[in-house]
């Protein structure tokens, strides 16, 4: 597995990415054959293109993956250092994050089928999570990390909810024409019964998801660390003196 686990790495990377430019490349074309003022404005479609948690998430993972590919690529043997273990936990969780609650709280919501491509969604959503899910339970030379690395985890969201929940009422949403935009209905305090309120519960309720899931996949590197460590110990005393 450790030889073929780096291309694996690479190959996700890569067709995640393909799928990031291809909705990118989509929705442009969209915005540039707009009549309205508001949907044919090009910095704002692609500053709410990049503001989406899911895209960010994508962006992460192709970074991530193909940084921990080629590092495991040019160090056979070493351990994974630290900061890129660090990394993975966090890209990790967002994106098993983000296939659960697409699945759960999205997926039944109709798209414009015009604006979306369907087999970059579905990558986005559920092949590039489920592969780093796989990466948590598979990947070769797992690494411990502290458990006080879910600070870590949580400060992407913190302050992307913050960003988000500000941005919002001084963008004029494309496909409406409202002087305020959300990336998802359950962060619009417009949409969700009891008004901001209500996006408090939804924003607590991912807060604790998040932390679940980033508790979880850091327990799994530890428990597969650990039981990594134990053959590594008994070949080294069988081979001593």
């Amino acid at each position: 597995m450790t030889t073929w686990w780096p291309w694996a790495r690479l190959a996700a990377a890569a067709l995640t990415a393909a799928a990031i430019v291809a909705q990118l490349i989509r929705t442009v074309e969209r915005t540039l054959a707009a009549s309205d003022p508001w949907t044919a404005h090009v910095p704002t479609v692609i500053s709410n293109f990049f503001s989406f948690f899911t895209i960010l998430s994508n962006v992460g993972a192709v970074v991530a993956l193909a940084i921990a590919g080629v590092w495991m690529l040019r160090h056979a043997t070493a351990s994974v250092p630290q900061w890129l273990a660090t990394l993975l936990l966090c890209v990790s969780t967002y994106m098993i994050v983000t296939g659960i609650v697409y699945n759960i709280l999205l997926r039944g919501i109709a798209l414009d089928q015009g604006s979306t491509v369907w087999w970059s969604n579905e990558v986005l959503h559920v092949v590039t999570p489920l592969f780093l899910l796989a990466d948590v339970l598979f990947a070769p030379r797992p690494r411990a990390l502290p458990w006080s690395s879910l600070w870590i985890v949580a400060a992407f969201p913190i302050v992307w909810v913050v960003y988000t929940l500000i941005r919002a009422n001084f963008i004029t949403g494309p496909a409406t024409g409202d002087p305020w935009w959300y990336p998802y209905p359950f962060l619009d305090p417009h949409l969700v019964p009891g008004g901001y309120l209500g996006v408090v519960g939804y924003v607590i309720g991912i807060a604790v998801a998040i932390i679940a899931v980033a508790a979880g996949v850091l327990w799994v590197g530890r428990r597969r660390a650990s039981s990594a460590t134990v053959p590594l110990l008994e070949d080294a005393a069988l081979s001593g003196p």
